[in-house]
């Protein structure tokens, strides 16, 4: 299962900058769902990287030989540190010409992902690469160093005299070709060291979670000034239908009124038409009574 987990999140670090954080909310929801909340809550821990350290894991998934000679470069240094102590100037001299040869090839691979990428090699990310890079070598003296492949922010080498200290109590090491045991000071720093990772991450996701709210915020403020002026516009439709309306209502009551009285009129008119009828066939049998007793007159 833990296998799993780990090349799980060595995909994730794998993945375009873009990509990142929605992937490693769909994998945390995962595990949880599969009721591994242990691990998805060490999901959720993992920060986005930065650009440099995205380009810095990428170098070592993609380039894997050229990330390793580095590592081994920072490796030499050890040996090298005695014969600089013996006065052999030049051993150290070579190692560290090395090294540099090592970061300038890794310098160009940085600049080519970064183009591939779509993100300008400006100098300044370049600087953090590098900078990052020959801080990985030089923890390459620990065997509990960052993690290559899944760096989230960017590395600073240790001092020198932090990086005296570790190569002279790592020449052990270098003698005997057998690791060297972990004393509870070591212990010590490695788990001081874990929780700065960790810290850093929460910091990460809540830079990456405000930088969300803002976006957020601005795009809700456009939003409801758009929303404002629609309901302006609204507001002025309706005020003008309302008025269309009671015209209309006005216009009907005038129509319905005159229709009453043209109803009315046509009714009084029909009323009228009935009588002069009643009137015309009274004329006529008046007239054809008048007409026979004229006849009858003129017979006689």
């Amino acid at each position: 299962m833990k296998n799993n987990l780990d090349e799980d999140i060595d995909g994730l670090f794998r993945l375009p900058l873009a990509e990142f954080t929605s992937a490693r909310n769909t994998l945390a929801a995962r595990l949880k769902k599969e009721g591994r909340a242990n691990d998805a809550d060490r999901v959720k821990l993992l920060g986005k990287p930065s650009i440099s350290a995205w380009t810095v894991n990428q170098i070592y998934w993609s380039h894997r030989a050229a990330f390793n000679q580095l590592m081994a470069t920072g490796k030499r240094l050890r040996p090298a540190q005695k014969l600089k102590l013996a006065g052999k100037v030049a051993g150290m001299r070579d190692s560290l010409d090395a090294r540099r040869e090592a970061l300038v090839q890794l310098s160009d691979l940085a600049e080519e992902l970064l183009r591939e990428a779509g993100s300008n090699p400006s100098l300044d990310t370049m600087r953090r690469v590098t900078t990052t890079l020959e801080a990985m070598s030089a923890y390459a003296l620990l065997p509990d160093g960052p993690t290559p492949g899944r760096l989230t922010q960017d590395l600073d080498p240790p001092s020198f005299g932090s990086l005296a200290s570790l190569m002279s109590g790592a020449s052990g090491i270098e003698d005997t070709e057998e690791p060297e045991p972990v004393t509870p000071s070591r212990k010590t720093a490695a788990n001081v060291r874990r929780l700065e990772e960790v810290r850093r991450a929460k910091i990460a996701d809540a830079k990456v979670s405000l930088q969300d709210a803002k976006k957020s915020l601005s795009e809700a403020r456009a939003r409801a000034q758009r929303l404002e002026s629609v309901q302006k516009k609204a507001n002025a439709e309706a005020k003008e239908a309302e008025k269309r309306r009671r015209e209309a209502e006005q216009l009907l009551e005038k129509a319905t009124a005159a229709s009453e009285e043209a109803v009315r009129h046509a009714k009084s008119v029909a009323e009228e038409l009935n009588e002069v009828e009643r009137t015309i066939d009274d004329a006529k049998k008046t007239v054809e009574e008048a007409t026979k007793e004229l006849e009858s007159l003129l017979r006689q």
